[in-house]
């Protein structure tokens, strides 16, 4: 909205009538019970100047003004569609919500790249945390780590949380593609960034390597009968592998027997899996 724009808005705003209690509420059953546009207008009308109101609270935040005023006419349209005539409540009362509510939103999914606020809690340190900083810096003396323990409580927040807010609103953000120096050096702070985290191609290779290696081991299971198949699973496929003696009682002989039939199994494994692979076993010749 360019400025002849919004102001020509602003002075439509403020001729509009007030309306009586009465009158609104006939307003609003008509647009309730009819969808009345004339009514939902004269309503809508009425009620700009508190949104132009409301908007001029947030200027402080760096956006346009216009814009905010915009979102203020979406929460207004928003209130009028789900506004109740016969709660004998003022709409101008029930408006404010949802236009207060309209605008934040707005203001939080523009002010910055990085999402913000989006617990009840944080929204609330969002919008009140430069307020409630300015009322402590009264106090003097008071030391960063006291005035964010004092925020914190007032606000149900950690004070880890009231830090990082205080850091993201002192500055605007930041490219990590951009030079870390005015000098146009070669270095942005994308070099500077450390992470111990794999890089996505080798996550990618160790997910191929481990998928591979269950097909390879599930075809050398074949080779192994129904015994022997039992054994490996039970002493070798599982978290905590069972015991030699307590699998001997479970099948009946004795825990050297089991561990005779283990490594038979085994070494059928082997040769089953070299043999769908001979490039293994010219590799450990080599």
């Amino acid at each position: 909205m360019e400025e002849p724009a919004r102001s020509t808005l602003i002075r439509a705003a403020m001729k509009a009538p007030y309306l009586e209690r009465d009158e609104e509420h006939d307003l609003a059953v008509r647009w309730k019970s009819r969808h009345d546009q004339e009514a939902l207008h004269r309503m809508t009308t009425a009620h700009m100047r508190l949104v132009i109101a409301m908007a001029a609270k947030f200027r402080g935040f760096g956006l346009p003004m216009s814009d905010l005023v915009q979102e203020g006419h979406v929460g207004l349209l928003e209130a009028a569609a789900r506004f109740e005539p016969e709660r004998e409540v003022r709409f101008s009362t029930y408006a404010t919500w949802w236009i207060r509510a309209s605008i934040q939103d707005y203001i939080l999914r523009n002010w910055s790249i990085v999402r913000g606020g989006t617990s009840s809690a944080q929204k609330a340190l969002f919008f009140n945390l430069r307020r409630l900083r300015a009322k402590l810096n009264q106090n003097a003396g008071l030391s960063s780590s006291d005035m964010y323990k004092q925020i914190s409580d007032t606000l149900g927040v950690s004070e880890a949380d009231v830090a990082l807010m205080d850091s993201r609103l002192s500055g605007p953000d930041s490219s990590l593609n951009a030079p870390m120096t005015d000098d146009g050096g070669a270095s942005d702070r994308m070099d500077f960034l450390i992470s111990d985290a794999p890089l996505p191609d080798e996550v990618a290779g160790d997910a191929i390597d481990v998928e591979r290696r269950s097909e390879w081991l599930a075809a050398a299971l074949c080779a192994l009968n129904e015994r022997e198949l039992r054994i490996i699973r039970e002493r070798r496929l599982r978290e905590s592998g069972a015991t030699l003696e307590a699998l001997g009682e479970r099948l009946g002989i004795s825990k050297e027997r089991v561990r005779q039939i283990e490594n038979r199994a085994l070494e059928k494994l082997k040769a089953a899996l070299l043999k769908a692979n001979p490039e293994f076993d010219e590799a450990r010749a080599a």
